[in-house]
Formats: structure tokens, C-alpha cells, sequence
């Protein structure tokens, strides 16, 4: 049973597991905006059934990014104690895991609808292609956004069988809000990358000119949340919520400068995970409001 459970712990860790507060609050948003409509009925088997696709995505992806950048992580100081490059979970197991995953997530799609079964492949292929971008473009953080940003209109799809111009705006949100801060989590690196061969925006134009970058992308960021209140008719809890969300974004930039990366760590995790749990909270609180 210990042994059990270490090995879990070993998985928990190798997907950094407590991560999922960065899509999946915008999951449960998608779905709140689907199952808002008169049309659409709250449905706690298809609520789980989006939720256990998020978690078997984000395994995918998460383990084939550990295991493709296994040899990078082994040579950085920062990355070298992670589980595969440790030794404390094989490439072979790794890739198990992948496939059980990657598997998992078409299979479970298929229990949803035609739709989300056949865009699942498409989903895959972004996900774990993101791997791949730091190899070839400084622009890989925005690939990683557009990961994340599956995460509302494919819950949103799971419900309603169709695409939808709100959700969509959301989805655009977590794509530029992912990418600003991937951009100042990159800062950590920026050397590494630099002497092998990796892009990123700060290996590639400097810290200074990165995190200017970042605050810019967050910008849109803060345009693009006042676009889903406006256009979604939002209540006083949207509100509430979007100005503690921009409030942390201005936050995680007032925290990580240039000359000091001490706190990339709070920034990028600790504050972006509560900012975005809260503004899920508020905007979902504001749709039962509203509709029901």
C-alpha cells in the first residue's frame, strides 16, 4: 500500500498535478456557460466526464513534455532532480503512462459526443506538440497557451455539440493570460536555453524586453476579460471577479523584475493558480445568478 501510494505521488509529481488549477477552473467556466442556457440541463455524469478528460489530457501532455525533454532536464540544474532524469520513474514507465493517458482521454470523449470524439486526435496533437516548439521557435509559449485554451470552448462543445462566440473569447483569455506568464517562467532559463540551442522569448531578445512582452500579452489579456463581460451581459460578480483577476496579473509583474527572479516561483504558480480558481468562482456564481 506505501509503496502504492509513493508511486502515485512519483505520477502526482511528474504532471505537477496541483497545475490543473491553471485550466481547469476555465473548463468549469465553459461548461457553466453551456449548461446556463434553457436548452442545456446541468448533468453531474457529463460534469465529470469533462473533468476526468482534463485530467487525462493534461497527463498526456505533461508526462510527453517530461519524457521529451528528459536529456534537457538532466543537464539543467534547475530540472535535473525530476523524476525521470532522477531515475525515480523509467522513460519506459513514462511512456506506459502517456499511452494509458492519451487513451484514456479519446476513449472517455467517445462517452460525450461525435464532436469532442472526433476533435480529440486534433486536441492530442496540440498538446503534446507544444514538446516540440521549444526546439524551433521563440513563440513556443503561445503554443502552450493555445493547450490551455481547449479547456473552455471543450467544455463548452462537450455540452452543447457546437462552437459558440463567448466561449471562444474565453478560451483567447487563457491563451494570452498562459503565454504572459509562461513568458516570465521562461526567465528562469533563459541562459540554459541560450547555450543549448532552446528558444524562448527571453533567451531570445533578453529579460528586459521579455517581461515587457509578458505585460504586454496580459494586457490583452485585461481587454479580452472586458469583452466576455460585455458581450456575455455580465452582473456585479463578473465584475467582482475580473478586477481581483487583473489586479493578480499586475501583481505576479510587480513581483519579478529583470535583475530578480526570486519570486517567479509565487508568481507563476501560487498567483496565477488563485487568480484564476477566483475569477472561475465569481464567474460562475454570477451565471447562477443570473439564470436560475
Amino acid at each position: 500500500m506505501i509503496s502504492l501510494l509513493r508511486s502515485l505521488r512519483d505520477y502526482f509529481s511528474l504532471v505537477k498535478f496541483s497545475h490543473t488549477v491553471f485550466a481547469m477552473p476555465f473548463a468549469l467556466i465553459g461548461f457553466s456557460l453551456a449548461v446556463s442556457k434553457p436548452e442545456f440541463e446541468f448533468s453531474i455524469h457529463l460534469l465529470l466526464l469533462i473533468i476526468l478528460c482534463m485530467i487525462f489530457a493534461r497527463n498526456t501532455a505533461m508526462g510527453f513534455n517530461r519524457l521529451a525533454d528528459k536529456d534537457f532536464d538532466a543537464l539543467n540544474p534547475r530540472t535535473s532532480k525530476r523524476e525521470i532524469p532522477s531515475g525515480i520513474i523509467s522513460s519506459r514507465s513514462a511512456a506506459v503512462f502517456i499511452v494509458i493517458n492519451a487513451v484514456l482521454f479519446i476513449v472517455t470523449t467517445g462517452f460525450i459526443n461525435r464532436l469532442t470524439l472526433y476533435l480529440s486526435p486534433v486536441a492530442l496533437l496540440v498538446i503534446i506538440g507544444y514538446s516540440f516548439t521549444k526546439r524551433i521557435t521563440s513563440l513556443c509559449h503561445f503554443v502552450l497557451g493555445l493547450g490551455l485554451s481547449l479547456a473552455p470552448i471543450g467544455a463548452y462543445i462537450s455540452v452543447s455539440g457546437k462552437f459558440s462566440v463567448l466561449p471562444v473569447i474565453y478560451s483567447f483569455i487563457v491563451l494570452s493570460w498562459v503565454s504572459g506568464f509562461d513568458i516570465i517562467y521562461a526567465l528562469q532559463d533563459d541562459e540554459f536555453d541560450k547555450s543549448n540551442k532552446l528558444h524562448s522569448l527571453p533567451s531570445a531578445t533578453g529579460r528586459k524586453k521579455a517581461l515587457a512582452i509578458s505585460i504586454f500579452v496580459h494586457v490583452i489579456t485585461f481587454v479580452l476579460v472586458l469583452t466576455a463581460g460585455f458581450y456575455g451581459k455580465s452582473g456585479i460578480l463578473f465584475w467582482t471577479g475580473a478586477t481581483i483577476f487583473t489586479l493578480l496579473l499586475i501583481y505576479q509583474h510587480s513581483i519579478v523584475s529583470h535583475d530578480d527572479l526570486s519570486k517567479v516561483t509565487m508568481a507563476f504558480g501560487t498567483t496565477n493558480g488563485i487568480a484564476s480558481i477566483i475569477f472561475a468562482v465569481f464567474v460562475i456564481l454570477d451565471l447562477i445568478l443570473r439564470y436560475h
